[in-house]
């Protein structure tokens, strides 16, 4: 009976090892709310007030001509819709970086039509 407890015990801690999370959203885009979740569980909206930084950003972008994961316009005044960015350099809803390698996301700009693909 006393090697069975300890063994128990271990069961009973180590099952919580494997439980998942449920509210926690999955890595990556989520085309029905434009948003993006990064590995430690934040969420950035894909529109609104946007930084451009070299250090320590909310999104790692990369610009690509071809298969982008969103299209985004730049636009002046009210970035309220998926994939409109204002440039801002105070108060910004995200900061990102652009990278030439290992982005979070694949962006390419247009004129028209912006959103998640």
């Amino acid at each position: 009976m006393k090697k069975l407890l300890p063994l128990l015990l271990l069961l009973i801690i180590g099952s919580g090892a494997f439980a998942q999370d449920k509210d926690k959203k999955p890595v990556g885009i989520d085309k029905k709310d434009c948003t993006y979740t990064n590995k430690d569980g934040k969420t950035f909206n894909l529109y609104g007030k946007v930084k451009v930084v070299e250090s320590f950003p909310d999104i790692k972008v990369q610009v690509v001509e071809s298969f982008p994961d969103i299209e985004v316009k730049i636009v002046e005044s009210f970035p309220d819709d998926c994939g409109e960015w204002k440039y801002v350099e105070s108060f910004p809803d995200v900061k990102i970086q652009f990278v030439t390698s290992f982005p979070d996301i694949k962006v390419k700009f247009v004129t028209s039509f912006p959103g998640v693909k």
